[in-house]
């Protein structure tokens, strides 16, 4: 059985959990998410915890069952306390501007490129535009935003002008020498 799989998940003071079938809805003070759970795997609430078991022991429901139980987790963090990734935009002229649901990244192209944020996710510019906030209750999403945002200008390896994540190492290459 996974370890990861065999603990209990905590369920915080204003967060309630309601499970029926495979389906699990979690509320709480930042907003409500849903998931359904894949097959082989069950979820039952047991007092002010949430313990997921595999229904057999099948190949599926042992690799299924740390997984499911790391998803259920994220949903009673995100709807508690929230997520962020923090970006850090380098290079001369590089910069961010956030209205509202619209992210504008001005990175070195002929022009600026607009990014729209969908529902739930909030997005902020500090450090004179040079870090970028994505914050959200879900986990897989706020992830996904982060990672298109990078991957607007990417971080290279000779002079580390791009996008990168905040504690993002980039390795950094030699450039050509003269003879």
């Amino acid at each position: 059985m996974s370890r990861i799989g065999k603990q209990p998940i905590p369920i915080p003071d204003k967060v309630s959990a309601q499970i029926s079938g495979q389906h699990v809805t979690i509320k709480g003070p930042k907003g409500t998410l849903e998931r359904n759970i894949p097959q082989p795997i069950e979820v039952k609430q047991e007092g002010d915890t949430i313990v997921v078991n595999p229904t057999d022991g099948s190949r599926i429901g042992r690799q299924r069952h740390g997984l499911c139980r790391t998803l259920v987790a994220n949903m009673v963090d995100g709807v508690s306390q929230g997520f962020q990734k923090r970006l850090a935009i380098q290079g001369v002229g590089y910069r961010a501007q956030a209205q509202g649901k619209k992210l504008t990244l001005n990175v070195g192209y002929s022009n600026p490129v607009e990014m729209e944020m969908p529902d739930g996710i909030d997005v902020a510019v500090e450090n004179r535009n040079t870090e970028v906030i994505v914050s959200g209750i879900d986990k897989e999403i706020v992830g996904n935003i982060a990672a298109q945002i990078r991957g607007v200008r990417p971080p290279e390896p000779y002079k580390g002008k791009g996008i990168r994540y905040f504690d993002e190492q980039v390795k950094r290459k030699a450039g050509k020498t003269g003879k």
